[in-house]
Parts: C-alpha cells; sequence; structure tokens
C-alpha cells in the first residue's frame, strides 16, 4: 500500500496537486488538517482517494481531530498533532498511539518533516508545502507498507 501525506497546506493547494500528480500510484492521500477545506478541494480536482482530518485552524464541526487507518501493517493514527502538544515535544503523541494500539503515528502542525522510530512507534510528520520550516521549499511523505514493513520518504 502506498500512502501519499499532506499537512499545513493553509488554503494553497498548488504544490500539493502537483505531489498527486507526481505520485498517481498512491491508494491514499492523507491530508492531516490545516485546511480540511483543501483536502475537500485536492480529492475532488484530481480524484484521488483522501482521508482527513481537522487541525488547530479547520473550525468544521463534525470533523475528526484524530482518526484511526487500518492497514495491513497495522493501525495508524492520522491527526494533526496539535491536542498531542506536539510543538513542545512528542510524549503526548507517543502515549495516544499506545493508548489507541496503533503501530505509527502521522501528524502535521509543526510545519518540520519528520520520520523517526521512537519505543517500536513510527513517527510521521511531512512537514508543510505551503509555510515549510527548516528552511525547505515544502515538503510532503510518501509512505510505502507491507504486511512486516513501513517505510517512508520525505520529498521537497
Amino acid at each position: 500500500m502506498k500512502l501519499l501525506v499532506l499537512s499545513d497546506t493553509h488554503g494553497r493547494i498548488d504544490k500539493a496537486l502537483a505531489a498527486c500528480e507526481k505520485h498517481r500510484s498512491a491508494d491514499l492521500v492523507i491530508h492531516l488538517g490545516d485546511m480540511v477545506s483543501d483536502a475537500v478541494k485536492i480529492a475532488k480536482l484530481t480524484g484521488c482517494p483522501m482521508v482527513n482530518v481537522k487541525g488547530n485552524n479547520d473550525f468544521v464541526s463534525g470533523k475528526e481531530d484524530f482518526r484511526i487507518l487500518e492497514t495491513e501493517y497495522g493501525n495508524l493514527l492520522l491527526t494533526h498533532g496539535h491536542k498531542q502538544n506536539v510543538k513542545n515535544g512528542l510524549q503526548g503523541l507517543l502515549y495516544k498511539t499506545e493508548e489507541l494500539n496503533c503501530k505509527a503515528a502521522l501528524f502535521g502542525h509543526t510545519h518540520v518533516p519528520l520520520f523517526i522510530e521512537s519505543k517500536g512507534i513510527y513517527l510521521l510528520n511531512p512537514g508543510s508545502l505551503t509555510f515549510p520550516a527548516a528552511g525547505t521549499s515544502g515538503t510532503y511523505a510518501v509512505i510505502e507498507i507491507s504486511k512486516n514493513e513501513f517505510t517512508a520518504s520525505i520529498f521537497s
């Protein structure tokens, strides 16, 4: 299974549309918040299957703060990360991931790309295509999943 992971597009979707075009073979596009409306537009314009969660700048009632995505590798936690206070460390995110019996957490909010393993749990932040941190031109991630493997790459 191939997943294209986006976050923090903040109303500007041109680079996200280009990433979707480049990775047309993705089975699913995941948008991790800030802006749910962008995820809807991207899905409509590309026809790509999309799942999303709301971020701290999404004032949409009824949209989830987090979701669990079931995959052959195991459950993945999808969250923006603001409710787990990821700007001040990853401990809250790790606790939430363990509590929900997930093998990985995908999150945004910091605009800083990250892919690490901690306590047997993968943590992935694709960064932001629109307002990147760390001096990049904008980033997103692609995850490849099989029953026994979870790999990710961050692209700019």
